[in-house]
């Protein structure tokens, strides 16, 4: 994939991923319409984490690590790739019906898991009979993660990154649907996360069967290739187990804090995965078949191109991201949630969270950069153990500072943890050849690119005052006034300074077809 394609790649994942989180926003905001941060919201915040917890096991573990870099080796070398993704298939789908039927049965225990301080009140009930409802979304969703890494694999981006819009779609519907004729909105909300789950993988399956991967049902078999795939995907599944192991760490401090405190980390999470995923989770789709393609190759300083091509680009757009999430959480948090019965004061906890969280967003999407060099070389052992090590940080502070600052300890051992986890990833590569070493063009734009994005703050901040007027009349209007005049400043300012072309920009973009 050249240079210009590979970041055509970037935007057609990251925006589409931008509709789907822009969707999402919609879906969250309705729900802290309705339910506030009460029981309900975080009752359903609990469940609806559980199914998503297993699918990064499934999804981002097994798939996305391990079956995307073979079957990309098998597609270049036309080794039989559709028998190996159908034989995936069948195990991967054994798999996830034992696990959901195991789940049904032991549900309570798995709440007690994720949020044991429930235990005792009308959350904890309610959380076991939402997540019975949403858990069998893991199957839909894993099965889905499949096609949609056969199709990312191939270079066909757009239905895989288009699917998760359907999850915001149908939850958002069917919300205002229930409460249009009258029904129980929380019930039309959680039964619609598995109807979610089943449209998501229609998307992908279609489109991988119109691309020539119409897979053909299979017996489950441990062949050698799946017995090669289990190995790479062991500790691939294990460190998404460690950061797994961080979420629950996080939300049991919560569910021990505050009533409330489990909803404004969930939004508060909500919010700073907005970059993150239109940016990391791009990267991460696009670099890892197109750097296992090159070395599978012998193209080092292709890979070398693509590896600095897509550290700039997570660099551009997450810095300034980061930047306003620290300089303005509060505006962009009651713009989106503050209405019904989500409060002023539930505002201003949730961005506290926020506050946090952007101190880390770059660290966040660094990971998703720097982890492929590993993955692309068939190398999960080493993403684990580094994993592991940010794990005791995370569960050390998390634990040690809740007694002092509360909920607001989950956010700050989230930080911590990923900065050290970027630290070790970053020192790791030393020994992997010249392809992961930082190119002149990198070095010269990234300390531009942070002096731009501090620019930008400071007309945020500047900028809120001004407004303040249009805020008094118009919430909204003042915040997308607010927001405009940020991007324009920051690429104003990353242009003038030379840490982006405007014109190789839009070039890239425009060509990249």
């Amino acid at each position: 994939m050249k240079p210009i394609r590979l970041v055509r790649g970037f935007v057609t994942v990251g925006g589409w991923t931008l509709m789907s989180r822009i969707l999402g926003f919609v879906r969250d905001a309705l729900i802290a319409a309705f339910f506030g941060a009460g029981p309900v919201a975080e009752a359903f915040a609990v469940a609806f984490s559980l199914p998503n917890m297993f699918r990064r096991f499934f999804a981002e573990g097994t798939l996305n690590v391990a079956f995307v870099p073979m079957f990309s080796k098998k597609v270049e070398a036309e080794d039989h790739a559709k028998r190996f993704a159908e034989e995936t298939l069948a195990v991967l789908a054994t798999a996830l019906i034992a696990l959901t039927l195991l789940a049904t049965l032991f549900m309570p225990a798995l709440v007690t898991l994720m949020a044991a301080g429930l235990i005792g009140d009308q959350r904890f009930d309610l959380a076991v009979d939402f997540g019975r409802i949403a858990f069998p979304y893991v199957l839909f969703i894993s099965v889905g993660a499949l096609f949609s890494g056969i199709l990312n694999a191939t270079g066909r981006f757009a239905a895989a990154a288009a699917a998760p819009v359907m999850l915001n779609v149908v939850l958002s519907v069917a919300m205002i649907a229930a409460s249009k004729m009258g029904l129980s909105v929380e019930r039309a909300l959680i039964w619609a996360v598995p109807v979610a789950g089943a449209a998501q993988l229609a998307v992908v399956w279609i489109a991988a069967a119109k691309a020539g991967f119409n897979l053909r049902p299979r017996l489950p078999r441990l062949t050698p290739e799946i017995k090669s795939l289990l190995v790479l995907a062991g500790p691939a599944a294990l460190a998404g187990g460690v950061v797994q192991i961080n979420l629950l760490v996080g939300r049991q401090v919560a569910s021990f804090s505050q009533e409330g405190a489990i909803q404004y980390l969930n939004l508060a999470d909500r919010l700073y995965q907005l970059p993150l995923g239109v940016v990391a989770i791009a990267i991460g789709i696009v670099l890892l078949p197109d750097l296992s393609r090159r070395l599978q190759a012998g193209d080092h300083k292709g890979a070398r191109d693509a590896y600095n091509r897509a550290f700039e680009f997570a660099l551009l757009l997450t810095v300034p991201a980061a930047v306003a999430l620290i300089v303005i959480p509060d505006v962009l948090i009651s713009f989106l949630f503050q209405r019904g019965a989500f409060t002023a004061e539930d505002t201003q906890k949730t961005a506290l969270a926020v506050m946090i969280y952007g101190l880390g967003l770059p660290a966040f999407v660094m990971q998703k950069v720097l982890q492929p060099l590993y993955f692309a070389r068939e190398d999960t052992k080493t993403p684990f153990r580094f994993a592991v090590y940010a794990m005791v940080i995370n569960a050390v502070v998390a634990v040690g500072l809740s007694f002092v600052i509360g909920y607001l300890a989950a956010a700050v051992a989230t930080t911590l943890a990923a900065w050290g986890m970027v630290a070790l990833l970053w020192f790791g590569k030393k020994g992997m050849g010249e392809d992961v070493h930082a190119d002149t063009r990198l070095i010269r734009r990234a300390p531009r690119i942070l002096i731009a994005a501090l620019l930008m703050g400071a007309v945020l901040w500047g900028g809120e005052m001004a407004l303040s007027p249009v805020f008094e009349l118009s919430r909204g209007m003042g915040t997308l006034l607010l927001v405009a005049l940020g991007i324009v400043g920051y690429f104003t300012f990353a242009h003038l300074i030379g840490a982006v072309r405007m014109a190789e920009l839009r070039g890239s973009v425009r060509r990249g077809g």
